[in-house]
């Protein structure tokens, strides 16, 4: 145990987030609870770290319903899980040393331990900490596989993406235009997200949904159609998407956050008999799927992050007591960019 270390007195306990209860349509501070737990000693192969940041995504209002589904649910009453990155402070494994920044899945915590050979090690000199839980970690890593293999975009193309200024459309359009698509379409929910989308990153058109219905300001934005839709609402964003797609169209599905918090079933997309004649594709997709992609990812983003040719905003807020508000106003689109909580040591 050359790394192993005693757990420091600080880290006698940390505070974590549990599920309280399971939330009927849009969730509230009620459902959740902030409770202080003793950390105990790393036993064998395993570390302590101490979170510095940690990842709200939209995925995780999912699993606080109690459904099957590709992740399983929450549970009532113990903690919460996501990304995280941190600082490891004890340490009973010979490869992850104390001081060693890590990536892992125990998020929703101020102080998780867990297996060595579950943490992933970073470099905070390479890349902000905060960028390994989007631009380059599995938001960035959803936007490169759901564009390129999935949706299999090709230069010349017409490319449409909702939530286009959040973590994963934002990457989605710049990689679209990196890759030589033709025209970049974004869509998103306020007037200043639109303008961040055209004149930072890059995107030739960029609409704010909630002015009038999106199929009428898609067709304006693209009246000759789109060849690929990359997916993050769902709704009638979907049902736009379809209407505009041209022969041989390609959606990659990443998430329906319009639906999330919904009590009733979706009432659509109304036009699926388009998919027949226009010979269209729909396919949902996980990112977890694609880790043979990881070399490809990690070596063409990070080249242009390093030549400034791919931007990246971040949502920080800061404070463990402050995750929940991070995570509910992330569901509400208050974020731009990647939305992370920061947790000063």
């Amino acid at each position: 145990m050359v790394n192993s270390t005693s757990t420091p007195t600080s880290t006698s306990s940390g505070r974590e987030w549990h599920l309280a209860g399971r939330p009927h349509g849009w969730p509230t501070p009620a459902d959740f609870a902030l409770v202080e737990t003793p950390v105990p000693e790393p036993g064998p192969g395993q570390i302590v770290v101490r979170n510095l940041y940690l990842s709200v995504d939209p995925y995780m209002r999912g699993r606080m319903n109690d459904v099957k589904s590709y992740m399983p649910p929450f549970a009532i009453g113990k903690p919460m899980d996501g990304g995280a990155v941190g600082r490891v402070v004890a340490s009973q494994s010979a490869d992850v040393a104390v001081g060693t920044h890590v990536l892992h899945g125990l998020g929703w915590r101020e102080y998780a331990v867990l297996d060595a050979a579950k943490a992933a090690v970073v470099d905070p000199e390479q890349a902000p900490l905060s960028a390994y839980l989007g631009v380059l970690g599995m938001t960035g890593m959803t936007a490169y596989a759901g564009l390129l293999r999935i949706a299999e975009l090709a230069p010349g193309e017409t490319v449409f993406v909702s939530g286009a200024a959040g973590a994963v459309g934002s990457q989605a359009g710049q990689i679209a235009k990196l890759k030589g698509a033709a025209r970049v379409i974004g869509s998103a929910g306020s007037d200043e997200k639109c303008a961040l989308l055209v004149e930072d990153y890059g995107f030739d058109a960029a609409f704010n949904y909630k002015k009038a219905p999106v199929a009428d300001q898609l067709a304006d934005a693209a009246p000759d159609g789109i060849d690929v839709y990359f997916d993050n609402v769902g709704g009638d964003h979907l049902e736009a998407a379809i209407s505009a797609m041209r022969l041989n169209g390609r959606a990659a599905l990443c998430g329906s956050i319009a639906a999330y918090n919904d009590v009733e079933p979706p009432p659509g997309p109304r036009n699926l008999g388009l998919l027949v004649g226009r010979r269209l594709m729909l396919r949902g997709f996980m990112v977890g799927d694609h880790h043979d992609m990881q070399g490809d990812f990690v070596r063409e983003v990070g080249g242009w992050l390093r030549d400034g040719k791919l931007h990246y905003r971040e949502t920080v807020t800061t404070g463990i007591d402050q995750a929940v508000a991070a995570f509910l106003g992330m569901l509400r689109g208050e974020n731009t960019g990647k939305a992370v909580v920061a947790l000063p040591e």
